[in-house]
């Protein structure tokens, strides 16, 4: 997308407005009797679709924006001005929330009156839209873990973008990065996914200009980043894409073009990295000694885009440099340098609206502002960058492409599907909440049956086909749990898998829990079934996260496997 003017008035500064309130801490949009109403950005409806907004006759003359199809008004009406109150709490620094993306715009909801009013309608109009075809889950829910695609498309044409590549390229989904926010907001993972692995893309029903819908094919065994661009394929495509390999469906996607790394760092004053050895990269332009660095606009962009003279100098090494980029930036947005900063603040939502693409179920700064407060309860410490497991393509002679390394990178969709953190994840505990993990821990303490007593029957609930039936044939040869029986599928599908007892089955539960690797979590005290002996059974349901006949299921999705380049994103690192 091409980060354009968008008929605004020149030299308007809507930060030289907002002033700090003593009394709540907090700033606050205020208007003098005198202030020039032309400082505010005029409201969208008050222009028509194509034409040119009316600038003051002092302005250069500007020429009109693309249409843009029309957006409802923000979901949020502004607050009413606040009278003196008690001055706030001051909470401690590793309280502030982290404000990220869509959510930098979160600050304008204190705005007040007509202005502030107009203000969110200009950043409305900044926003553009593309269809999510049906591929979404329909949108991000606040009670929920959140998964949102980030796509970064390497696409040539627009102000900003020449002189990068292919001119007129159709563009590609060269950097895309799953962020997947648990649901109780205590840690996220930011998987990258290599643009060139192979895999197989859906096919795509696919909103055309006109809205009519045509279906665009699939392709098999092909590399990833053509899932975006080529062949009329638009980010809906690339999240079905997502969906196939992973098993998780996006609730949102972002689209970012170069521009969005040259404003974004421009409107923060740049970025800090560092770089382990000196890099003069004629590709990317970026010519940089050892150290540490502030960079921000087309030196920012050169950083995210050098690979050759990184790592080993490929794909992989470039997604390291992104990740180590994209961790500097959160804490940017991060500090006290930012957040208290009225000026910067604009700019960022500013920056944000015009250089990122959302789709239709995200296109409002309403929208844009939850998401952003939903992501500003994440601490960096808790915020993992990881890179899904792959190794070189065995079917090629000239190393190009890459493949699954299968085992590590299923459990690795298995955590995000699962919502399991890549980090160790400390929370300060209540009482009751102690109370209760203690007694989910005294469930696996006591004696134990032997195999042979086992009763249970298992039952299929979202584990791959054929699977209750392999745990059976292993539960009776190998671990000597004869008495259990095939009850085929369960009503419906879990993520975990549970074991069901009655009381007096709980020496049983244990022993099968022992033999199966459940916590005590996953063991779930309540009532037996009858079999058709008239005996009473316990119930194993296996879940989404069986792994195999025999595999211990705790055991193998507690961590994130080794083969797994991780960091955390409050970690500086220098690129090497």
């Amino acid at each position: 997308m091409d980060a354009q003017s968008r008929g605004r008035a020149e030299n308007i500064d809507p930060a030289d407005q907002w002033v700090l309130n003593p009394d709540t801490g907090e700033y606050e949009l205020r208007l003098s009797h005198s202030a020039p109403q032309s400082t505010v950005p005029s409201p969208r409806g008050a222009r028509r679709r194509g034409a040119q907004a009316p600038v003051p006759s002092t302005a250069p003359e500007r020429e009109a924006p693309p249409p843009r199809r029309r957006r409802t008004a923000p979901e949020e009406p502004p607050p009413p001005r606040r009278g003196r109150r008690r001055p706030a709490k001051k909470k401690p620094k590793g309280k502030k929330v982290l404000l990220w993306t869509g959510g930098t715009m979160a600050f304008v909801v204190l705005a007040v009156g007509t202005a502030g009013y107009l203000y969110l309608e200009h950043l409305n109009d900044n926003i553009k839209s593309v269809a999510d075809d049906g591929a979404s889950t329909g949108g991000f829910q606040k009670d929920r873990a959140i998964n949102i695609l980030l796509i970064g498309t390497d696409k040539r044409t627009g102000a900003g973008n020449e002189g990068y590549g292919d001119t007129g390229s159709a563009g590609h989904a060269d950097t895309t990065i799953l962020l997947h926010v648990a649901r109780d907001r205590s840690n996220a993972t930011a998987l990258s996914i290599p643009r060139d692995l192979i895999v197989d893309i859906p096919d795509c029903p696919t909103t055309q200009e006109d809205g009519s819908t045509k279906v665009i094919p699939g392709s098999t065994g092909v590399r990833f980043n053509t899932s975006l661009g080529q062949s009329g394929r638009t980010p809906s495509c690339t999240m079905r894409t997502v969906t196939e390999l992973t098993g998780v469906t996006p609730d949102n996607f972002m689209v970012a073009d170069f521009n969005a790394v040259k404003t974004l760092t421009t409107a923060v004053e740049g970025v800090e990295v560092c770089l382990a050895k000196a890099i003069d990269d004629p590709d990317s332009h970026l010519n940089l000694p050892a150290g540490k660095h502030t960079i921000e606009g087309e030196d920012a962009l050169a950083f995210v885009r050098t690979r050759h003279s990184v790592g080993f100098g490929g794909d992989l090494s470039r997604i390291e440099i992104q990740q180590q980029f994209l961790s500097a930036l959160m804490r940017k947005l991060k500090s006290n340098d930012t957040l208290t900063s009225p000026s910067k603040m604009v700019k960022l939502a500013e920056a944000a609206t015009e250089a990122l693409t959302v789709d239709s179920q995200l296109d409002s700064i309403g929208k844009l502002k939850d998401l952003g407060l939903e992501l500003g309860k994440l601490d960096t410490k808790n915020l993992t960058f990881a890179t899904v497991p792959v190794k070189d393509n065995p079917a090629e002679q000239v190393k190009a492409t890459v493949v699954l390394q299968e085992e590590p990178a299923q459990q690795v969709f298995d955590m995000i599907r699962n919502d399991v953190s890549f980090t160790e994840v400390k929370k300060k505990e209540s009482e009751k909440e102690k109370k209760e993990k203690a007694a989910v821990a005294a469930r696996l303490e006591g004696e134990k049956s032997e195999p042979s007593e086992i009763r249970v029957r298992v039952m299929n609930g979202g584990a791959s086909g054929g699977s209750a039936q392999r745990e059976l044939a292993y539960l009776q040869t190998e671990a000597g749990v004869t008495k259990s029986e095939n009850a085929g599928n369960a009503d419906a599908e879990i993520a975990r898998t549970t074991l069901e007892y009655s009381p007096d089955q709980a020496d049983q539960a244990r022993a099968l829990a022992e033999i199966l690797g459940l916590s005590g979590a996953a063991m779930k005290p309540g009532e037996s079934v009858t079999n058709a002996q008239g005996l009473p059974t316990m119930t194993l349901t296996l879940g989404k996260d069986f792994k195999g006949a025999g595999v211990k299921l705790d055991a193998a999705s507690a961590k994130a496997p080794e083969e797994v380049q991780k960091s955390t994103a409050d970690k500086v690192e220098c690129a090497k």
